[in-house]
């Protein structure tokens, strides 16, 4: 039989029937490596990102800043957890404020050796859960749950953000009042750290009142007194007492004007306010409350104080300090911007002691030695030089005058007032060949004559200056510009008052007799008698290098050179705010004690707060819940209305 011949298949036939395996192997070979890859996506989303399967058996541990001076502050874990991270921290630069990106792994000791040895902090963590999201030089961190804050550190504010990856630096501090701040350092800028801001009131809170300026005082016509710039009308030199310009018959109380128009003059003003060192509120509290003193309610006495700082915290401005970089002018004591109580009987307005009035700063004729927001800048004398060599002439004449009394006074006795040692004061004077006398009481015209009282204290070596119906009295100031060494017998008449204004060392310039030593007769005369004639002649020429200091420029000019009460008073101010600032930026308090506030500025560098020699002059006594002081102080600004009248009747 024969064989069946094999089937012969074309070469087509045969690659299709291999093709159809293929095909499946394939098939089979893509379903494995995709199960594979979707095994390996579960293993890694719950074994790795997930975390909750794998138990961290090392210690828990906290934070620690490593400082370069020390490598045993940072403990290590002498058997470290298998599982450990690696974090990316962000950290201020401790010189130059700039932040750096840095990677912390706490399994490796030689990486924190090395970051050690290259001054850097190094913060180590257990676990990624407990990394805070802000972090504070010095150790201080900020974090992001409160359960978590260790016993030892406590939360802040105004830490350091981290920055991410790429973006710019920040200021380390983005206050308000940087750019001002950072003028202080630009020495290419004659007015860098210098400029002041003006605001610009509307009229009732000033300009409105000098038109109607017959209602400013119930017993003085002020309108006289408010001309040429507030200086008053120009004083007649009949006698040869002046010199020949820059005399006036200055209102003690106008300091308000005077200092409003020299502001207009100062030669480093701007118009934007995130330049300004300090910014100035042209309001003439002293004129405000004068003429609402005697005869009107409460309500009508606060009125405008309480419509100018309700204008000021709506402004821009105050909402960079809150008005502490604020400072306005009262040209009166302290005492009729702080009456205690709402009761009509109550002397004054309580402009000072208003919440937003407590951040600004008042400088006032006579500050409080129990506040912190007054300051004290000199009464206005008579004279109000329009250039330097005004004052340069004048000096030099008081430097040649013959003086042929040693001592002398020019006020009135306090017969109401127990404490007061005028009586005592008048008789010694009255006793003593060597002593000068002007007694101010009802008729006498002379003692209210600048040109009397001028060439008194022109004769005199010696002016006694006690404590008016306050601490303080105009009189110092005009025996001052007379060349006149002053006399005090209270701390607070000048020493605690005038700071800005004088030296530390009181004895450089007077003396300092004490109340009580008038009370149980010491001698006046013997005692400046026994100061030796060298040191009378030193003390003289101190004063009368001080007067530029203690008198006010004529607003419608400039000094060349010299710096008159006004630019000491200002610098002042700018020094506070200027410091204040720096101590925000720096991170500093100050641990200020208001009723101690007389203190402050009487400390040298690196002393501080204690027990004073003068601590019985200015002793707070209590009487039924109140400030006996206080209280004495208000009485004391009555009594001085009351003798402006008696000079005016």
């Amino acid at each position: 039989m024969r064989r069946r011949q094999a089937a012969v298949l074309t070469l087509g036939e045969i690659m299709e029937k291999g093709q159809g395996k293929s095909q499946i192997s394939c098939l089979c070979l893509l379903a494995l490596l995709s199960s594979f890859i979707w095994i390996c996506l579960l293993y890694f989303h719950f074994m790795v990102l997930g975390g909750t399967s794998v138990t961290d058996t090392s210690p828990e541990l906290d934070f620690v800043p490593i400082e370069p001076t020390s490598m045993k502050s940072l403990p290590l874990d002498s058997n470290p957890s298998p599982i450990t991270h690696s974090v990316t921290v962000h950290l201020p630069e401790d010189d130059l404020g700039l932040q750096r990106d840095r990677v912390v792994d706490n399994a490796s000791k030689d990486e924190i050796t090395n970051q050690v040895k290259q001054r850097e902090r190094v913060i180590t963590y257990a676990s990624i859960d407990k990394i805070p999201n802000r972090v504070k030089p010095r150790g201080v961190a900020g974090y992001a749950s409160k359960d978590k804050i260790p016993d030892q550190v406590k939360p802040i504010s105004n830490v350091a953000e981290p920055r991410p990856l790429g973006k710019k630096k920040e200021d380390k501090q983005n206050y308000p009042f940087m750019r001002a701040l950072r003028t202080v350092d630009n020495k290419s800028d004659p007015c860098g750290g210098r400029y002041i801001y003006v605001h610009k009131l509307p009229p009732r809170f000033n300009e409105d009142m000098l038109k109607e300026c017959k209602s400013l005082s119930m017993w003085t016509n002020m309108c006289k007194f408010t001309t040429n710039a507030g200086l008053g009308p120009p004083l007649e030199n009949v006698e040869g007492v002046f010199s020949d310009t820059g005399w006036y018959a200055t209102n003690q109380f106008a300091v308000d004007v005077i200092f409003g128009n020299r502001m207009k003059q100062y030669e480093c003003l701007t118009n934007d306010s995130s330049l300004a060192a300090a910014v100035f509120v042209p309001f003439y509290a002293g004129f405000d409350i004068a003429r609402y003193l005697w005869g009107y309610n409460v309500s009508t006495r606060d009125a405008a104080s309480l419509a100018l700082v309700d204008w000021l915290m709506k402004r821009p401005e105050w909402r960079i300090m809150g008005g502490k970089d604020h400072f306005l002018v009262g040209g009166r004591i302290t005492w009729d911007f702080r009456r205690l109580t709402d009761q009509e009987s109550d002397w004054g307005n309580k402009l000072l002691f208003l919440p937003a009035a407590r951040n600004m700063s008042m400088l006032v004729v006579e500050s409080s030695p129990w506040h912190g927001n007054d300051f004290g800048i000199p009464y206005p004398t008579y004279f109000h030089p329009a250039k330097d060599a005004d004052v340069f002439a004048w000096q030099n004449r008081m430097r040649k005058l013959e003086r042929k009394y040693l001592f002398c006074f020019a006020g009135a006795p306090r017969p109401g007032n127990r404490k007061s040692i005028r009586g005592q004061i008048i008789d010694q004077c009255k006793n003593s060949n060597v002593c000068k006398l002007l007694e101010c009481d009802f008729g006498e015209s002379k003692c209210h004559s600048p040109s009397s009282i001028m060439q008194m204290f022109q004769s005199s070596l010696f002016c006694l200056q006690p404590q008016g119906d306050s601490f303080t009295r105009r009189s110092a100031f005009d025996s001052m510009l007379a060349g006149c060494i002053p006399v005090f017998f209270h701390p607070g008449s000048a020493y605690t008052q005038y700071t800005w204004h004088l030296p530390k060392n009181y004895s450089e310039y007077s003396v300092l007799i004490a109340e009580d030593d008038i009370r149980r007769n010491v001698s006046i005369e013997q005692l400046l008698k026994s100061i030796p004639a060298k040191k009378v002649n030193e003390m003289r020429e101190v004063v009368i290098n001080l007067i530029p200091r203690v008198i006010y420029a004529d607003p419608r000019s400039k000094l060349e050179t010299l710096k008159d009460a006004f630019d000491i008073a200002v610098q002042a101010v700018i020094n506070k705010v200027t410091k204040l600032r720096k101590d925000i930026v720096e991170g500093r308090k100050d641990d200020f004690i208001e009723e101690l506030s007389w203190k402050y500025a009487l400390l040298e560098e690196g002393q501080y707060i204690g027990p004073h020699e003068w601590d019985p002059f200015f002793a707070k006594k209590k009487k039924d819940g109140e400030s006996d002081t206080d209280s004495s102080s208000a009485e004391a600004a009555k009594n001085s209305w009351k003798n402006e009248r008696r000079q005016h009747s």
